[in-house]
């Protein structure tokens, strides 16, 4: 049950962090305005919260781990909300990385 709830945690916080910082691209970049970048500031700042959910206690290996789920999370939300197509290599990047993530968050460690 813990690692679904991981799981689950990585997948809220990348919604958050890619969300929030894609409101505040389309508020500046985009032209949409103060209420678009407000919102992602609002979204970055619950992203904050929501790592300290997990169930591990060290803060190092959370947010390395996360970084993984940025890098494949930020693709798949340029897939969907740009309609950006990675290439062989934005897969195989992705799919490293998430290899990356299973092994610092849930190698079995001698406790």
């Amino acid at each position: 049950m813990l690692l679904l709830r991981s799981i689950a945690l990585f997948l809220l916080a990348a919604l958050l962090e890619i969300g929030g910082a894609w409101l505040v691209w389309q508020g500046v970049r985009e032209h949409r305005g103060l209420p678009w970048i407000i919102a992602g500031i609002a979204a970055l700042g619950a992203y904050g919260f929501v790592a300290t959910l997990q169930p591990d206690a060290h803060f190092g290996r959370i947010l390395a781990a996360y970084g993984g789920v940025f890098v494949a999370g930020s693709l798949a939300w340029g897939m969907v909300a740009d309609g950006f197509r990675p290439d062989r290599y934005d897969v195989a990047g992705a799919l490293v990385c998430l290899l990356g993530v299973a092994l610092i968050m849930y190698a079995p460690r001698g406790r």
